[in-house]
């Protein structure tokens, strides 16, 4: 079995190189897994990754969405050092979603179902047909039939994903707020609690305010690897 704290994927949204070692420093044997995202990435370019990857495994969240040829250049372009997962639009074509698997190189591609910030409102304004979960799950199994390594989703999509997809096919669940901070929203509009998630059939979960912003980081990621334990 999975230790509890392999499960955690500490969001590494901060704005510098020094904050981001700093923390992963901190972190290193309490969380599974980094997730360099977009203002990283964007702030320190590619060779974040080399500096972050000595404390732990990245989630490279780039969430690719583009033409087939751009997505292989991509995804070819990176640094490999330790970049266990890379997260691509799941609404991409099928040919773009393929030819991201083709071209991983060992990296498993996890395509993004709907964004934990939208709502089915959000949906609607725009013209989809299907419900916020239906499409969800559409998407998740899409993604398995391409090939895709498994996606991330709402812990409302997970369980039903899961039957879907089935249990070699990963799930990881973005907008995780542990139950001693209080289930607050901030600006995603599905959350829930790390138990719930775990329960409902996440492999992983993405946190990263109530580990970032607490006086003792390193206490509070333990704090999550419990509540893991008694989902």
């Amino acid at each position: 079995m999975i230790d509890s704290y392999k499960r955690i994927i500490f969001a590494l949204d901060v704005p510098s190189s020094e904050k981001g070692v700093e923390l992963a420093k901190k972190l290193s044997g309490s969380v599974g897994y980094f997730k360099i995202g977009l203002e990283l990435f964007v702030k320190c370019g590619p060779q974040i990754i080399s500096e972050i990857s000595n404390y732990a495994p990245i989630f490279l969240d780039l969430k690719l969405h583009d033409i087939p040829a751009t997505i292989k250049g991509a995804i070819q372009s990176l640094p490999k050092e330790n970049v266990q997962m890379l997260t691509i639009h799941a609404s991409n074509s099928k040919e773009a979603l393929m030819e991201a698997v083709k071209s991983s190189n060992g990296i498993k591609i996890i395509a993004v179902t709907v964004l934990t910030s939208i709502s089915q409102n959000d949906l609607e304004e725009e013209g989809y047909k299907k419900s916020l979960a239906e499409l969800a799950v559409a998407r998740a199994v899409k993604a398995k039939n391409c090939g895709c390594h498994g996606v991330v989703c709402s812990v409302f999509e997970a369980k039903e994903i899961r039957k879907e997809c089935g249990n070699d096919f990963l799930i990881i669940t973005p907008g995780i707020r542990p139950s001693w901070e209080g289930v607050s929203k901030h600006d995603q509009k599905r959350v829930a609690t790390p138990a719930e998630a775990i329960k409902a059939g996440a492999d992983f979960v993405v946190i990263g305010r109530a580990i970032r912003d607490a006086d003792d980081p390193q206490k509070a990621a333990m704090m999550i690897a419990k509540e893991i334990d008694f989902h």
